[in-house]
């Protein structure tokens, strides 16, 4: 009755597609009932069902939308839970998302800042720059001649929203009766807190604008400013800024911005806001992390756009994953243990530290910072996590709900590294180092009695931070004097008779 309910409303909402999640679930029990499990034929055919499941789920979520546009685009970033079929589907949401048409464009600005667009713009693009889920953003030109982005909401979200919310957790119900191992409902709770966030554009330029205080040390770094007096929870005007796209190596190399620059400044960044301040942005997916050379110096900048979506950390959620990472970085197994059970992993615990680091538990026991991920130990992972599928379930259900979206950020900026080519490079690790090591002994100083304590504990941070250091300049000399080597071996070969 329950797997009806499902088919039914997903007929009310989307005429597109009455019955996606009824083909998706009888084309799961009945491809692989006849097939031995674990043979080729099975991995065949079950990768089949994954490639066609995850389009329709795809088609799904376009004619529905709003909510579930979100959705999957969430799903899409789980690498370390979903199989690539599905993850590299639902990937295409971040940029393919459907767009409202100009009427509806011209009808929000309409209510909401009760103008015409020719009234208030000089020239605006009918054509969107891009489209989300929520929204999509505009080029404009105001009358006073600066050019402005205008990200505006898709006038049916916010009344749809909760209906959607309702379905959903109508559809998750549904397919767990049909595959008892799923256990989902965490989206459901992590949409119903977080969407009402999102549809309100005057958070967003407030998170905008906290994070650009929070973060004015990096000079790397560009928030688009705001202009509040055409800003409404419906409409949000921002300083228009281009650049391409983060996972662009074609735009990097025709611009010359270092790639590996680029990824170091992503993880200094991501760093300080996880660890150092507890305020994270929790959507880096390519379109929201831009690049460019600034105009003033010419040096290579990050722009950061979309502040819907953060994650505010308790003291004491940042300071037991603070500890977590560092027994990571540093290979204390006992201490990783200890603190991935305070952060509720309990006997899963070398589970936990897979999927936080994306690494293999032998990895992980060597220690990460030690050898770059290889594509064996990738393949290894994805392969592997469909077999782990109860146990994550019940990892996720069990974590606090701070993780969900670090585990979501983490797996974004992993994609955009990959892509990149700067997985796991050390430099990365001890950039995260860094900031463990300033947020903890902030921490202590915090609770330290006595000066004379406070001064200990400063000495003993920036003793740590030189060892850092010094271990980042000898991992630099290494290096320096194997592409030495290797390019003497090259040069000797060359000149080497045949």
């Amino acid at each position: 009755m329950l797997f009806e309910l499902s088919w039914f409303r997903v007929s009310d909402t989307a005429d597109k597609q009455p019955h996606g999640t009824a083909v998706i679930s009888y084309d799961y029990l009945t491809s692989l009932r006849s097939v031995p499990y674990g043979s080729e034929e099975y991995l065949q055919r079950r990768s089949q069902v994954h490639l066609r499941s995850a389009r329709r789920l795809c088609e799904l979520c376009c004619a529905n939308r709003g909510t579930f546009i979100k959705v999957g685009q969430h799903l899409g970033a789980l690498d370390y839970l979903l199989p690539e079929e599905y993850t590299s589907t639902l990937k295409v949401l971040h940029s393919q998302a459907p767009q409202s048409s100009m009427q509806e464009v011209r009808q929000v600005i309409r209510e909401d800042l009760g103008k015409e667009i020719h009234d208030l713009f000089l020239s605006f693009d009918d054509t969107p720059l891009g489209a989300a889920s929520l929204a999509q953003v505009h080029k404009a030109v105001l009358h006073d001649g600066r050019t402005v982005a205008v990200k505006v909401q898709h006038p049916k979200v916010q009344a749809q929203s909760s209906k959607d919310i309702l379905l959903m957790e109508v559809l998750v119900l549904a397919v767990k009766q049909l595959f008892p191992d799923f256990e989902f409902m965490w989206l459901v709770d992590e949409a119903k807190k977080n969407l009402p966030l999102e549809l309100d554009f005057l958070n967003e330029g407030r998170n905008a604008e906290k994070v650009a205080h929070m973060l004015k040390h990096f000079d790397f770094l560009k928030v688009p400013q705001i202009h509040w007096e055409l800003s409404t929870k419906r409409v949000l005007l921002m300083e228009f800024v281009e650049g391409g796209q983060v996972n662009d190596r074609a735009y990097m190399e025709k611009n010359r911005i270092d790639v590996n620059e680029i990824s170091c400044h992503l993880g200094k960044m991501y760093s300080e806001m996880i660890f150092v301040n507890g305020f994270v942005h929790c959507d880096p997916h390519p379109g929201n992390v831009l690049v460019r050379k600034r105009p003033d110096t010419g040096k290579a900048e990050i722009v950061l756009l979309d502040h819907g979506l953060y994650q505010v950390l308790t003291e004491e959620f940042r300071l037991d994953y603070c500890n977590l990472w560092q027994s990571l970085i540093w290979t204390d197994l006992d201490r990783v243990k200890y603190y991935s059970q305070r952060l509720g992993a309990a006997d899963l615990y070398p589970l936990f530290a897979c999927m936080l680091t994306a690494r293999s538990w032998a990895s992980v026991k060597q220690g990460i910072g030690q050898a770059p991920v290889s594509a064996t130990e990738d393949s290894e992972i994805r392969n592997n996590a469909a077999c782990y599928l109860p146990e994550i379930s019940q990892l996720l259900n069990h974590v606090p709900r701070q993780m969900l979206l670090i585990l979501k950020t983490n797996d974004l900026l992993r994609s955009i590294e990959t892509t990149l080519g700067t997985r796991s490079s050390a430099s990365s690790f001890l950039n995260m180092s860094r900031c463990c090591i300033r947020a903890l002994a902030e921490h202590r100083k915090r609770d330290a009695g006595s000066f004379f304590r406070r001064t200990q504990i400063s000495f003993s941070e920036a003793f740590s931070l030189w060892q850092i250091s010094l271990h980042e300049l000898l991992l630099r000399v290494k290096a320096l004097r194997l592409a030495c080597w290797v390019s003497a071996l090259l040069g000797w070969l060359t000149r080497a008779p045949y």
